[in-house]
């Protein structure tokens, strides 16, 4: 092997030669992309980073001519690779919101991607921001504000023709599902129809085990068709394996500019030709950036012992050098023949997770840029970990090429489908809920005791029993009047069999008075934790209090609905914390009607769209349900 060197590590990248200072310069670049054939959608990246995301766009057929980042170095790298203005504001300045939504305005932006990230809100900065989101209010804009609200209201602005947003799978998974149903709620008001999914990254092509929560939003209410997906994954070995050898002890090579490369013998999969697509033709023999930290001597040894099953835990005491109790997982060798583990801006600090498969030593910044399927032309500005930092926060390339073909195929055809608005839905299944008579009476009671009763007592009686006892059971509509009626209780279980429930409710309802607690969420959270409070009857006894918080319930009767609903299956019965959650709350919404459609949703799962027979006929949603249709 022959190794280059012409000094480097901190590497500065030139811009692009369409690089635009002002807004006047990025009109004109707009005007002329405009002016070609074919003509390229024109798109902006917010929040871009290096720009994993600018780059599929590209790649699907559009021009970026917007990136905006706070990382000095990822937006030298998105200002070399991308034409257009690339620039470091600020987007919690609410001056600066502004000007990029003129900016975007001006040049009259096709589609708007980008990543902003999300805080959690305190309860209280919930339930103001849900009266505005209901209500259709908006605030001046706060510097204090979290930047997906910052990310929003350049979409009012800019008014894109399509919106693309890419996140952590947690915006989805916090109980009420606050930011996201937000989000969906003000896109859906100004215009929007809105579609959104966790996506696994290796059904589009990416060599590693990472999902990403995608959500497009598409003006004038189009019906956005997701890309196909595969089930075949391009392992880590199709991935790096036409890579040379790097040996462990030679560590990032000097010093100012890495301009660094090594004897390259060409690529010998599908995977590795596409990434070697755009290399110069003089440069066929080279690879750039296949460097990586020196390994120490006794972290060689420990590598030496790990197969690919290893765990920290498991290693010789004399080759731990961390607690084994707190870092079971330290080393991770990865496995040539399965997905590559995911790829964190965690790299940048620690490669121990990123060990070579079948060398003694951690990920290169090329294959790491490799597995987030950057190109191998790609260069990341900065020094070694300034580019680890740039990859692993990026979106990979082929995941947004997915996404941006899609996006593209639907704004050029001239007769797209209309999308369903969530809207439609809340509204069906809510006034289903208010006057059907399949909804179960405590459900539509405003007590939280007595849901917890009814669900324990009644929850699998039958119709006729309901309607017997219900007169009775919600005569102890608190958890005193249900102890102090103790004989009455007594005598009314007795007649269905549920002594031993009735004794049960009968501790709890001791705990909650003796404590002085109430069924909120807190105290109900304490309760379930100590075995007194069933969690299911604790979130529908939620749905009870027009004040508490709602939850978004993803329960199997829930999930079978909604299944059937989108996909013709019961796909989401056995996946209840992403896609499945997602799917109810697009049927429910986020308004005041929400906590009724939600609880229709669940009776209609538990007496309609029951396993074996449901009867679509009386289903609020059959004249839209793929179960239905097919």
């Amino acid at each position: 092997m022959r190794l280059r060197l012409d000094r480097g590590q901190a590497l500065r990248l030139p811009r692009h030669p369409d690089h635009c200072e002002d807004v006047h310069g990025v009109v004109e670049l707009a005007r002329r992309l405009r002016a070609a054939a074919p003509q390229p959608l024109i798109a902006a990246d917010l929040f871009s980073g290096a720009g994993g995301m600018s780059l599929g766009l590209e790649a699907a057929g559009m021009r970026v001519v917007f990136g905006a980042d706070f990382d000095p170095d990822a937006l030298e790298t998105h200002a070399h690779h991308f034409g257009g203005m690339s620039v470091d504001w600020d987007l919690g300045d609410p001056d600066r919101v502004a000007e990029v939504g003129s900016i975007l305005r001006a040049v009259n932006i096709d589609v708007l991607a980008g990543g902003p990230p999300c805080q959690p809100f305190s309860k209280a900065g919930r339930s103001r921001m849900r009266y505005l989101v209901q209500h259709g209010l908006r605030e001046p804009h706060d510097k204090r504000r979290d930047l997906w609200e910052s990310y929003l209201e350049i979409v009012r602005v800019a008014k894109p023709r399509a919106v693309i947003m890419e996140n952590v799978p947690d915006m989805a998974l916090d109980r009420e599902m606050f930011i996201l149903r937000s989000i969906v709620r003000r896109l859906e008001d100004w215009g929007y129809s809105v579609q959104e999914r966790v996506v696994d990254t290796y059904r589009y092509g990416v060599p590693q085990f990472r999902q990403r929560l995608i959500l497009v939003a598409l003006a004038g209410g189009l019906e956005f068709a997701w890309p196909q997906e595969s089930n075949k994954k391009v392992t880590l070995g199709n991935a790096i394996r036409d890579l040379p050898p790097v040996g462990a002890k030679e560590g990032w090579l000097s010093d100012e500019t890495r301009q660094v490369w090594r004897r390259y013998d060409g690529p010998q999969t599908e995977f590795q030709r596409e990434m070697r697509a755009s290399v110069p033709a003089a440069h066929t023999d080279r690879i750039y950036d296949h460097v990586t930290r020196r390994v120490r001597d006794d972290d060689a040894a420990a590598f030496e012992f790990l197969d690919t099953k290893t765990k920290y835990s498991e290693l010789p005491d004399e080759l731990k050098r961390y607690r084994d109790d707190i870092f079971d997982d330290k080393y991770k060798r990865l496995d040539a023949d399965d997905l590559s583990r995911t790829i964190t801006a965690h790299i940048a600090k620690d490669g121990y997770w990123y060990i070579h498969p079948e060398q003694n030593r951690t990920l290169t910044i090329r294959e790491a840029a490799r597995i987030q399927t950057f190109p191998d032309h790609f260069r990341f500005a900065g020094p070694p970990t300034a580019a680890f930092r740039q990859i692993g926060n990026a979106v990979p390339p082929k995941l947004a090429r997915a996404i941006g073909t899609a996006v593209s195929e639907v704004l050029s055809k001239r007769t797209a489908s209309v999308g369903l608005r969530t809207e439609a839905t809340r509204s069906a299944l809510a006034e289903w809920g208010r006057t059907a008579e399949q909804v179960r009476p405590w459900l539509r009671s405003h007590s939280r005791w007595l849901v917890v009763l009814g669900d324990t007592l009644l929850g699998d009686e039958s119709p006729t029993t309901v309607a017997a006892l219900w007169p009775l059971v919600r005569k102890w509509p608190t958890p005193e009047l249900f102890v102090q009626d103790e004989a009455r209780v007594a005598e009314v279980v007795s007649w269905i069999g549920k002594e031993a429930a009735a004794a049960a409710l009968t501790e709890l309802a001791k705990t909650i008075a003796s404590e002085g607690w109430s069924l909120d969420d807190d105290h109900s959270a304490n309760l379930v934790a100590r075995g007194l409070l069933r969690r299911a009857a604790s979130e529908l006894a939620m749905l009870a209090d027009p004040e508490g918080e709602e939850p978004v319930i993803a329960n199997t009767a829930a999930l079978r609905v909604a299944g059937r609903f989108f996909q013709g299956t019961e796909r989401w019965l056995k996946n209840r914390n992403s896609d499945g959650r997602i799917a109810v709350a697009r049927l429910i919404g986020f308004d005041e009607e929400s906590r009724q459609a939600q609880i229709a949703l669940i009776e209609l799962g538990a007496r309609i769209c029951t396993p074996k027979a449901p009867d679509c006929g009386v289903c609020p949603l059959a004249r839209w349900c793929q179960y239905r249709q097919r």
